[in-house]
């Protein structure tokens, strides 16, 4: 699989790199940098991975939040271990999500793309008005135990690195074939008796419990979380990776990730500017690589995975 598809061999590579730069790198700034790369291009990832069935998801960043409050609540207010409470985010997110898939995702197009922000504002309104969750100045205190203390940068890393490969395996796989089948034409399916209202709900719970473990980890990351960390426009973000990487592949995503989290850590110096240029960045990549960066190199990382556009 690696010889013929080098861009993820690549891909790999870069991981490995990033965990030893986690295990003994002496500067805490830049390891976290690392890390909000991987979990940014794990939103980038699972917001593509529902695209696979021809679906916008704007909710992409109630999962991420409902992860890392879940998470969050485990930890400090159960003092419960810090894999269980990892654990944690994972099963609310998955379980919500398959609650919420299957009451909404009869709908579709802009109507469940409408439904998905609406829920997302939904779900952050409700943090600010529970005391039990910290309200508008949300929770803190996620830490590691101190045993693994040097050891969950390298942790964190590892458990992102294999959302994205997992999610690569599972749209590469025959059910991967079949979402994309739906995105095309859902009577084909249909008319082999498959169920795709039920393919569509698993399509989105696997993409939700991806992002709600990667909300776990931002938790314990960044040891304090709010309401307005998981606002929608963290899934526009994510749309905008998906963009500037290209949908075509799901390097796509993550190569867009790290060039706009990277790029955005650079233009903080800039101040009130800093949102000009990151938009200027965007509108420029948009205009002069339609394609994506990733269509600049289509012979490199393989042309198997590449998707009709559904939007």
């Amino acid at each position: 699989m690696l010889r013929s598809n080098p861009g993820l061999a690549l891909c790999i590579l870069i991981a490995l790199a990033a965990i030893c730069f986690a295990l003994f790198s002496g500067d805490p700034y830049y390891v976290q940098v690392v890390i909000w790369v991987f979990a940014n291009a794990v939103l980038a990832v699972t917001l593509r991975f529902v695209l696979l069935i021809g679906e916008l998801n704007i909710a992409t960043a109630a999962f991420f939040g409902i992860g890392a409050y879940a998470t969050a609540v485990a930890s400090t207010i159960y003092d419960l271990p810090f894999f269980i409470s990892l654990l944690a985010a994972p099963v609310i997110a998955g379980l919500v999500s398959a609650l919420f898939g299957w009451i909404t995702l009869r709908t579709k197009g802009p109507y469940f793309l409408l439904i998905s922000f609406a829920f997302t504002e939904i779900v952050r309104l409700f943090y600010t008005k529970s005391e039990f969750l910290g309200g508008n100045s949300g929770m803190i205190g996620m830490f590691p135990p101190m045993v693994l203390n040097d050891y969950y940068p390298a942790i964190a890393i590892t458990l992102l690195a294999a959302i994205l490969f997992g999610l690569y395996l599972t749209e590469r796989s025959n059910l991967g074939r079949v979402f994309k089948a739906i995105q095309n034409n859902e009577d084909i399916p249909r008319s082999v008796g498959l169920n795709v209202i039920g393919l569509k709900i698993l399509c989105f719970v696997i993409a939700s419990t991806a992002v709600g473990l990667a909300g776990g980890v931002h938790a314990y990351t960044n040891s304090v979380i709010a309401p307005a960390d998981f606002t929608f426009f963290v899934a526009v973000l994510a749309l905008a990776y998906v963009k500037i990487g290209g949908e075509g592949h799901i390097i796509g995503p993550i190569i867009g990730a790290a060039t706009l989290t990277l790029a955005g850590q650079f233009l903080h110096s800039f101040g009130p500017y800093e949102n000009i240029f990151y938009g200027a960045i965007i509108i420029g990549v948009l205009l002069l690589m339609p394609g994506g960066i990733i269509g600049l190199g289509k012979g490199f990382i393989g042309s198997s995975t590449v998707r009709r556009d559904p939007h």
